[in-house]
Parts: C-alpha cells; sequence; structure tokens
C-alpha cells in the first residue's frame, strides 16, 4: 500500500491538488470554534457550520471553473456535509487500523506540488511563503497532508486491488448481450371483475386492515386575499403617448437581438491558480492554437480530445448560438468582434484559456411598434405597478397583523376580493395559491385554527401576497365501514379479480410446462436483451432469463405490475459473438471498477453505521 503511494505519486498529487488542497488550506483545525454552532457530530468530533459553509464555498468555486452550475441548495449542502462526515470517519478509520505514512512519502507528495514550486523545482521559501499567507504553520499542513494521505491509503486498499478474471468477465459480457425471442400472453384482472360477488365478511376484513386508507387527514376551509403585482399592473392605465415614447426609448429591447455560434477549446486553470500553473495552462492552449490553424477542420476534433469544458467537449466544442449577456464579458466581447470561420485565442477568462471559432452569424431583427404594441403596454403597465407595489406590500402585512381577526379592513383599503376554499388539507388544496408550504404551515398552526387569526402575509410566488383566516376545522378522523362500504367493496373486487388473474395464470403455466398446447393466444415474437428490454418491466425481464434455455421452447411466468399474470414463451436463445481481447479487456476492467466501487460503499456504509453520527437538522 505504501509502495503504491510512493511509486504512484503522480497520481496522488493530482488527487490532493484538485481535491485536498482547498480543504487543506481551509481545513478542520481553521474551523475550531468553543461555540455550539455545528451542524454534525462524528465520533465526538465536531463539524461547525463555518466550516460547512467553507466547503460549500470551494465546491461552487469548483463547478463554476469546471462551467457548471454553482447552486446554494438544500440538496447541495446536505451532499457537502456527507462528504465531510465521511472525511471525518476516514479518518478515525484511518488511525483506528494503523495506517502510517513515512516521512520520506510525505516530503516526496509535498514537494511535487506545483503551487509549491518555483522554475520546475520545489522552493521552501515560496512554501512558507504561501502557507503564512494563509495563517498556516508547516507543521499544521504537513499533519494535514499525511492525514489525507492516510485516508487515500484505506480508499486505495479497496480501489487498487480488485480483481475479477478473463473468464467471468467474458461470461458477464455474454450474458448481458444475449438476447432472447420471446412472446407473452397477459391474463389481466378486468376478465374476472364481473364474477367477483364479495360478502360481508370480506368487506369487512378488508377495512379492519386496511385502516389507514379511510383515514380523514386534518382539514380546513379558508378565506384568504391575494395581492399580486400581475393583478396591479392590470389597473394601471396609460396612453398611446407613454407607450409610443417607452418603445422608442427601449427599441433595442423589442427587436431580436443578434446572435453568434461559436466553438472552443478550453484548457481549464482556476483564477486563483498560481503564475506556473497559468503559464502551463497558456503554453497548451498556444500549442493547441498552432494545430488548429495548421488545419482548421480539425478543430471539433481537438475540441474532443483535449477541451476540459465537459458541457461542449463531446460535441466538438459546440456552444450553439447565444446573444450578448449570456456569457463572460471577456469571452463575449471577443466572439462579437470575430469574423465567421475566424479562430482567436487564447482568451484567457476565470475559467481559464479558450481557443475559439467563430461559426455563423445570425442578424437581429428589428421589429415596428406596431408589432409590439401589446407587450410594450403589458411592460409599461408593470414598470408602473411595481413603484406602487412595495408601498402596498408593507401595508398590507401591518394591517392584516394589526387587525388579526379580519381580512375585511386590508380588502377594503387595498380594494381586493376575499376569496373563499374548499376543504384543504395538510398536503395542499386549490391552484394556484393553497398549495405552496410555508402558507400551509400558517394556516394549519395553532394560532390560525384555535384563534381564528389571520396567518402571516407569504410570499407564494414572486411578487404575489397571499394571507389567509380559517372559517372552519375538521380534525383527523376515521371513515366508519358505513359510509366507506361502496368504496371497499370495488376494492375487494379488485383484489380478488387480481387473485383470479393470477390463479388462472400460475395454472396455465402449470399446463404448458407439462407439454399442452393450444390454450394461449400469444403475441407477437420479439426480441429482448437485458440491454434493450424493449419496455419489459424488471421483473419481467429477471424472469425471461432465469427461465430454461435448453429444449425451447421453454415457459414462465410473472405477476405484472397491472395487478395480472404475464405468461412468457422463449423460442429462441440468440448468443452473442465472441468479443475480441481488447472489448473483453476493457469490459472487465469496468467490471472490477463496479465491484471495488460497491466494495467500498458497502465498507463505508459499514462505518457509519457502527459510528455514533448526529446531523443537526
Amino acid at each position: 500500500m505504501f509502495d503504491f503511494v510512493h511509486k504512484k505519486k503522480g497520481v496522488v498529487q493530482f488527487i490532493l491538488i484538485l481535491a485536498t488542497l482547498p480543504f487543506l488550506f481551509w481545513g478542520v483545525e481553521s474551523y475550531r470554534s468553543d461555540g455550539e454552532d455545528q451542524v454534525a457530530l462524528v465520533a465526538g468530533e465536531k463539524i461547525q457550520r463555518q466550516e460547512l459553509d467553507q466547503a460549500m464555498r470551494n465546491q461552487q468555486e469548483s463547478m463554476r471553473g469546471t462551467g457548471e452550475d454553482a447552486p446554494d441548495s438544500p440538496e447541495v449542502r446536505s451532499a457537502v456535509l456527507d462528504r465531510l462526515i465521511q472525511q471525518r470517519l476516514l479518518k478515525q478509520e484511518a488511525a483506528r487500523i494503523g495506517l502510517t505514512v513515512l516521512d520520506p512519502q510525505l516530503v516526496d507528495v509535498i514537494q511535487g506540488i506545483g503551487a509549491f514550486q518555483q522554475d520546475g523545482a520545489f522552493s521552501n521559501k515560496r512554501y512558507e511563503e504561501l502557507l503564512r499567507e494563509q495563517g498556516m504553520t508547516p507543521v499544521v499542513f504537513e499533519a494535514r497532508v499525511r492525514q489525507e494521505m492516510q485516508q487515500q491509503q484505506l480508499i486505495d486498499a479497496y480501489t487498487r486491488n480488485g480483481f475479477v478474471p478473463d473468464a467471468v468477465a467474458e461470461r458477464v459480457m455474454r450474458l448481458s448481450e444475449e438476447q432472447r425471442e420471446v412472446s407473452l400472453a397477459r391474463i389481466q384482472p378486468e376478465q374476472f371483475l364481473a364474477q367477483m360477488r364479495p360478502d360481508d365478511v370480506a368487506i369487512k376484513s378488508y377495512y379492519e386492515r386496511h385502516q389507514a386508507e379511510f383515514q380523514v387527514p386534518e382539514q380546513v376551509r379558508v378565506e384568504y386575499l391575494v395581492l399580486s403585482l400581475d393583478d396591479l399592473a392590470k389597473q394601471v392605465q396609460v396612453n398611446a403617448d407613454e407607450t409610443r415614447k417607452h418603445f422608442e426609448e427601449q427599441k433595442d429591447g423589442f427587436g431580436q437581438p443578434e446572435e453568434r455560434q461559436a466553438s472552443h477549446i478550453l484548457i481549464s486553470v482556476p483564477a486563483t491558480a498560481s503564475d506556473a500553473d497559468k503559464a502551463a495552462a497558456r503554453a497548451k492552449a498556444e500549442q493547441l492554437l498552432a494545430q488548429v490553424k495548421q488545419a482548421p477542420q480539425s478543430f471539433a476534433d481537438l475540441a474532443r480530445q483535449h477541451s476540459q469544458d465537459p458541457g461542449s467537449a463531446a460535441k466538438g466544442g459546440d456552444l450553439g448560438f447565444f446573444g450578448r449577456g449570456m456569457m463572460v464579458k471577456t469571452f463575449e466581447d471577443t466572439v462579437f468582434q470575430m469574423k465567421p470561420e475566424e479562430i482567436r485565442g487564447p482568451i484567457q477568462t476565470d475559467f481559464g484559456f479558450h481557443i475559439i471559432k467563430l461559426s455563423a452569424i445570425k442578424a437581429g431583427k428589428a421589429v415596428s411598434f406596431d408589432e409590439v404594441k401589446n407587450q410594450v403596454e403589458q411592460e409599461l403597465k408593470k414598470q408602473k405597478a411595481e413603484k406602487t407595489f412595495g408601498e402596498m406590500a408593507e401595508g398590507f402585512g401591518n394591517m392584516v397583523y394589526e387587525q388579526s381577526d379580519s381580512l375585511q379592513p386590508a380588502a377594503e383599503k387595498f380594494g381586493l376580493s376575499i376569496r373563499q376554499s374548499d376543504w384543504i388539507s395538510r398536503k395542499g388544496g386549490e391552484l394556484p395559491y393553497l398549495t405552496n408550504g410555508r402558507l400551509l404551515q400558517a394556516i394549519f398552526s395553532e394560532d390560525a385554527i384555535k384563534n381564528k387569526r389571520n396567518t402571516e402575509v407569504v410570499e407564494v410566488t414572486p411578487n404575489t401576497l397571499v394571507v389567509a383566516r380559517v372559517l372552519n376545522h375538521r380534525p383527523a378522523a376515521m371513515r366508519s365501514m358505513a359510509a366507506a362500504k361502496d368504496e371497499i367493496t370495488m376494492l375487494v373486487i379488485r383484489q380478488q379479480a387480481a387473485e383470479a388473474a393470477i390463479k388462472e395464470g400460475e395454472e396455465k403455466l402449470a399446463r404448458l410446462q407439462k407439454g399442452e398446447a393450444g390454450m394461449v393466444a400469444w403475441g407477437p415474437v420479439q426480441q429482448v436483451s437485458r440491454q434493450q428490454p424493449q419496455g419489459m418491466d424488471n421483473e419481467t425481464l429477471r424472469t425471461i432469463f432465469k427461465a430454461r434455455s435448453t429444449g425451447l421452447p421453454s415457459y414462465a411466468g410473472v405477476a405484472n405490475p397491472q395487478g395480472g399474470f404475464t405468461l412468457l414463451r422463449i423460442s429462441r436463445v440468440i448468443e452473442s459473438a465472441p468479443a475480441d481481447k481488447a472489448m473483453r479487456k476493457a469490459f472487465g476492467k469496468q467490471l472490477q471498477q463496479l465491484l471495488t466501487q460497491e466494495e467500498l460503499a458497502a465498507t463505508l456504509a459499514g462505518i457509519r453505521q457502527r459510528s455514533d453520527v448526529t446531523i443537526k437538522k
């Protein structure tokens, strides 16, 4: 394991630079705090909110560096927190089993990090200066690198040591590509519905076994007011002179702006990278530019091979048509100065260095006033409404709060109509307003239900405010069997029909497997494989490939998702052609990676399961 770190230091350095350095510079120790603002506790070790926030910023910077969106959503924060928890668990597990990193290995890795090099060689002065800028000492930094290397050893023990025999890889490959000719016959519950006559015992039994289905949730009826910018804009009046003047002032915005289609090759380098790393990226971009200029027709192929923009590389670097304001300024300014088929570069942006080719120009199109008159009027009305909406919104919120026992005063003052809902539950009610989670939470609060007070004002969509007041309340209750009898009867009929369909299917399958014929009207023959299931569900496909492949035709059957039974006739097995050595080797490598990743994931899940992990919601 240690030999791997020593011999493969390039791989380790790459991992450390891309994945570890941001964490090393702003790592665990810098987040230690005496406060209690923690987001998780991992086997007694805290993860502070500041650490999570910094990890989020690192994640977003990394995503932006590759041209991806970098949202600050609950899902992304949860994923980042999970990664921090996993880092803690890996560190503790590595320490528990006694993994160590020798000093020569540590020195080797640190000296190979490009950020600490000058003129191609490690610079101790640069090393100390960079650490000092980050408020760190070499001792702290080296301890963190050692810790990351220990964790990597633990991961490598799984990911670098998996083994799949060639015979196994070949067998799995052939099975995955094997095809079978199959015919289907479906026995559905609808064929038996008319025959079902459930008695009172069956109805009572179903009711008693499915109590949750007959639970009526808590419900309310509410009255509510809507203050909307769009509704306010409809009441605004504008005259012809105002509309014409607004069009003349904003004429460019109403036409079709010029668009350009460009392709690029990106050599990625973060804006925060060292001068040496930027120089290396520029040199590579200039080398590619020279190749492109020698053979312009090779631009797409070179983009596929070398571009580090994951969104466009597979398309030969093509970015499609775009107008102004859609790309970073430096890139955009360059594109809008170029001529068709012109190639320029390297152009530096925060993402790295670009080689750009302009493919086409779509000229802008001017429009007349009459063509967009209605659009201009609506825009002008909205602009006027926006000036008063903010003031109205503040007064609206104050009034429904100060006079919380009625919506009438606010309705009269702001010229709004009081609307009423039907019965709604916590899961939501009528569109478009009574489905908002925050509004529903306010409606079902104790103050709104028991005291009949106005809810808080909730912005259900941008510039749309809603306040509600509960009129009637129904607590959760169980429907009686008598009230639900008709519904229960239909459910029991459906259940009994499904059981009858499955029973008949199983009986016919047994007869088919004994050699009887002529009792089933088979559907058309179709070829299916594990990779091309032809729309069949997983259970049906699994049953087809479990069926006997000798002495054809063979028969099988399975309960289907519609509640009936599907009979299967396998009439032919089409073996895949033997793969060549290169394909077998590539498939075996993929299979090995899959197995080792699953083994590592299972190990990490086991470590987490036996560790005390608490997440603060």
